[in-house]
């Protein structure tokens, strides 16, 4: 099929580069065109693991392409995903704004018959609006559908090749059947394509976000919970994981969740039921509690040093908000480095790709290191924030010997409090009881 995709940020050209590896003919649209010209080049402006060769590989194939033209893409096109940013107004609901600006322009350009497909993560009714858009600009015939993403970042690809499923939300079966078709060679092991209406398949990427994000911030509360009375959380967790109905996944306690998608997502859907007159009071203590967890961090930190942070030496490893990428949007690292500084500590940084991204944010206010272990140098305290596969077994007895205070703050529980204790470390992790809860 001849596919346009609007946007070429994460959603776009992963969806892009996905499609064409298939056998379809993709074009992908973006007004940047520095961006455009250095996609061309096979330059991936983030960190996603696999999509660069992928986007090479493709481009060089001439199954995808890269332009600034929208016009003479739509005119190219059968199938138009909008993939453009809805990032949080003030009040924290979705700005659908370069949705409809786009919607706009494509109904201008229309020539024949396509379908419109709204990829980006938007509140529900925005479809409904795209067709309303482009019907008051034209008059060719056209379809609308709903195809949410349901991509991790740092398992993107491998999420968009082998998806546990596929919704489509669509008014028409025609239009359901044209989207079955093009995702059918991602779902020949028989995971499933849910064909909804548009109004459900909008709401189930806000729910399952939703629902997520509120197992993090649930299994954060018992973590608290645990620091008070003196149990384990890492035990609570797997006691409860093992209940089928429950399950391990998302179990994991630390210093609350960041992205592009959990945060702005919760407070979206928090901000639609406003608007309808409803409290989503889960949703809404979701997202207090997220908050909070970083501050209670903070704290353990603030403690430990009785306030005096002035010329502290602190060591950081990771900054993206998870491993395998490069994204630091609500990155919980950002958060307690930036108390660190405005106390007067000083901060060296370690991360496996985002190291980039953290200079367009910090600039010369820390220092960058060329490996983790150069940031423990005389280092009066380790802060852990991201969960990499590097940090996960170190040569703790070179970090002591290289530390000043051999102190290390775990927002990820990534190691033994007990074996640390033992090689004479100060630990503090997240539902461990210890001095600084």
């Amino acid at each position: 099929m001849n596919i346009g995709i609007v946007g070429t940020g994460y959603v776009g050209l992963v969806t892009g580069a996905c499609f064409s590896e298939s056998g379809n003919n993709v074009i992908c649209i973006d007004v940047d065109e520095g961006k455009i010209k250095s996609l061309e080049k096979g330059n991936v402006p983030f960190y996603e693991p696999g999509l660069d060769d992928l986007v090479r590989k493709n481009f060089k194939e001439g199954r995808l392409h890269f332009t600034t033209d929208l016009a003479e893409a739509v005119k190219k096109s059968f199938i138009l995903f909008i993939a453009v940013g809805t990032p949080p107004n003030g009040d924290g609901s979705a700005n659908i704004e370069a949705v409809l600006d786009v919607a706009r322009s494509i109904g201008q350009y229309l020539d024949d018959y396509k379908v419109i497909v709204t990829k980006s993560t938007v509140p529900v009714g925005t479809t409904e609006m795209v067709r309303e858009v482009i019907s008051g600009v034209t008059d060719v015939e056209f379809d609308v559908a709903s195809n949410p993403e349901f991509l991790k970042e740092g398992a993107a690809v491998e999420d968009f090749m082998k998806p546990d499923r596929v919704v489509i939300g669509a008014d028409k079966a025609s239009v359901a059947g044209i989207l079955k078709e093009l995702y059918s060679p991602f779902v020949r092991t028989s995971n499933p394509v849910i064909s909804v209406g548009i109004k459900s398949s909008e709401l189930a990427k806000y729910a399952a976000n939703a629902m997520l994000a509120t197992r993090i911030s649930f299994m954060n509360e018992i973590a608290n919970l645990c620091e008070l009375i003196g149990a384990d959380v890492s035990e609570v967790r797997v006691t409860m994981g093992a209940d089928s109905r429950i399950g391990h996944s998302f179990l994991f306690p630390g210093i609350g969740y960041g992205g592009s998608c959990f945060p702005k997502d919760v407070k979206a859907l928090i901000k639609t039921a406003e608007k309808l007159d409803y409290d989503l009071k889960i949703c809404r203590v979701t997202d207090e509690v997220n908050t909070v967890q970083r501050e209670l961090f903070w704290r353990k930190i603030k403690l430990f040093f009785k306030g005096e942070l002035k010329g502290k030496k602190f060591g950081v490893w990771g900054l993206s908000f998870k491993p395998k990428t490069d994204d630091l949007r609500e990155a919980p690292a950002l958060f307690i480095i930036d108390k660190l500084l405005s106390l007067g500590a000083q901060v060296s940084v370690h991360d496996p790709v985002a190291m980039d991204k953290a200079k367009e944010y910090f600039g010369t206010k820390v220092n960058y290191a060329k490996s983790n272990y150069d940031v423990c140098t005389d280092a009066d305290a380790l802060i852990v924030h991201t969960e990499w596969n590097e940090y996960r077994q170190p040569d703790f007895e070179k970090m002591k010997k290289l530390m000043k205070l051999p102190v290390i703050f775990d927002g990820r529980n990534l190691y033994n409090s007990k074996r640390l204790e033992n090689l004479g470390f100060q630990y503090f992790g997240v539902g461990i009881s210890n001095i600084c809860s």
